[in-house]
């Protein structure tokens, strides 16, 4: 039976990739590391039924399309980043809806801290 909410999962947890995003300059001299998670919800049962790749996400080539958006052009906020990483979700055909958090643990915090984090949760239905 299909589920046309698409409330299958699949999630890349922990990915790293160095980056240049944050209001300071020294952030974007320097660079630091950024964590991504994603989950994407969709409805897995057509590529389960025939064992088929083209039916669901290859999330091999998704982590390398994320790689490259934490790489690529630097922002200020991981909000925007977090936002340039849902619309490569949601570029997958299958894919209903993402949720995306973006790790900031060297943030430029002058106190003892274990991680920044923004999550966003964005849908087909919301894209522009």
């Amino acid at each position: 039976m299909t589920d046309p909410t698409g409330t299958d999962r699949i999630s890349v947890r922990g990915l790293r990739a160095r980056g240049r995003h944050g209001v300071l300059a020294a952030e974007r001299e320097l660079g630091q590391e950024f964590v991504v998670d994603v989950t994407l919800f969709l409805d897995t049962a057509p590529a389960a039924a025939t064992d088929d790749l083209t039916k669901t996400v290859h999330y091999g080539e998704l982590a390398q399309e994320l790689v490259k958006v934490v790489e690529g052009e630097p922002v200020d906020l991981i909000e925007t980043l977090a936002q340039r990483l849902a619309d490569v979700c949601l570029a997958y055909e299958p894919v209903g809806s993402a949720e995306v958090s973006v790790h900031k643990p060297a943030a430029p915090i002058p106190l003892p801290f274990d991680d920044v984090v923004v999550t966003i949760r964005r849908s087909r239905e919301g894209r522009g």
